[in-house]
């Protein structure tokens, strides 16, 4: 995720907002989507998101999905008046998951930076942040974690550290794509173990592993940060 130092909730939500934080009952099955037998293909693609943070200026963040051969890549940036950020992930697809080979974040703020790298030995065990989304929208799509939620994925830091994030299904939600089009939504409540009062709810694109339809940051029960889908292009 984009890191923004010392406001981990920012820095979650800019760089996708996977898990630095980067992320309601369950619904009745009647209102659930059926699940797919297999995760989505993945597809290239291009997308604009509006970020609003409280206490900050709102931010544009840019997310490109990309594939390089038998390589994926997914990369984020964002910026705002003082403070900029990237981070992209290169993975390949196996039958148990994304398998990330190298990552690179860095962030500046108010005129100090830094650079982070991660390669295979780092992620030989776990995938990075962004590979981790890629995998957590995966999931959503194929209907993971409805039988005993909640469920957890483990995944690395950008200083190679190990975190982890609880999540539970909640019901599909009409959302409109920027074309105007109308989906169902797959979404996903999404928590540290540690910090149950921080809560993510990801809306994810069904047929688009990757794609962030929003993200809504929850603390002690009140919205404080949200992501919008403003606009998206499929580049292949």
């Amino acid at each position: 995720m984009l890191l923004l130092p010392r406001y981990r909730p920012a820095t979650w939500l800019i760089s996708a907002l996977l898990a630095s934080l980067v992320l309601a009952l369950l619904a009745p099955d009647s209102a659930r989507a059926d699940p797919l037998e297999t995760p989505p293909r993945p597809r290239p693609f291009v997308a604009d998101y509006a970020l609003e943070i409280s206490g900050w200026p709102d931010a544009r963040v840019s997310h490109r999905l990309s594939r390089h051969g038998d390589w994926w890549e997914s990369e984020m940036r964002a910026a705002i008046r003082l403070a900029s950020g990237h981070e992209r992930s290169r993975f390949r697809l196996d039958d148990g998951g994304p398998s990330a080979s190298a990552y690179s974040s860095g962030y500046r703020l108010l005129g100090i930076g830094g650079s982070y790298r991660l390669g295979h030995d780092e992620l030989r065990e776990l995938p990075d942040r962004q590979a981790a989304l890629f995998e957590l929208s995966r999931r959503a799509a194929n209907g993971d974690c409805r039988a005993t939620p909640p469920c957890r994925i483990r995944f690395v830091d950008h200083k190679g550290r190990e975190e982890r994030l609880d999540y539970r299904p909640l019901a599909p939600i009409a959302r409109r794509l920027p074309d105007g089009e109308s989906i169902q939504a797959t979404r996903l409540e999404a928590w540290e173990p540690d910090k149950p009062e921080r809560r993510l709810v990801f809306a994810f694109h069904p047929e688009l592993p990757g794609l962030l339809l929003g993200v809504e940051y929850h603390r002690d029960g009140e919205p404080t940060n949200r992501l919008t889908l403003q606009a998206l292009t499929l580049t292949e």
